[in-house]
């Protein structure tokens, strides 16, 4: 699921249009923030159903994102490890913004 939002920063003067993808009930995936660089593209993520777990940076975004401490994620966990979940998604800070703004996070 995927919303098209304007976004009006204090650096442009004009609208700029940004999408922002949320986290789809039906495939379990939910919003997390990355603690803590574990290495050998594993993080200490708290998500935000109350449970820390260890995710794993997928394969696709790998080589794609750049994923620091305190960034906002969307994760899915593992059906058969609780305290494990896969990475799929990075937000960035305006869209990060705009989920704030519309109370999602």
């Amino acid at each position: 699921m995927e919303f098209l939002a304007s976004y009006k920063g204090n650096n442009n003067p004009g609208e700029a249009i940004i999408r922002v993808k949320l986290p789809n009930k039906k495939k379990d995936e939910i919003f997390a923030t990355a603690d803590l660089m574990l290495g050998a593209n594993h993080i200490r993520v708290r998500c935000y159903d109350g449970i820390t777990r260890t995710g794993r940076i997928k394969g696709k975004i790998k080589k794609r994102v750049w994923i620091r401490e305190g960034d906002v994620l969307i994760v899915v966990p593992w059906s058969f490890q609780d305290e494990k979940c896969d990475i799929i998604y990075r937000y960035t800070r305006p869209q990060v913004e705009w989920l704030r703004k519309n109370k999602y996070i």
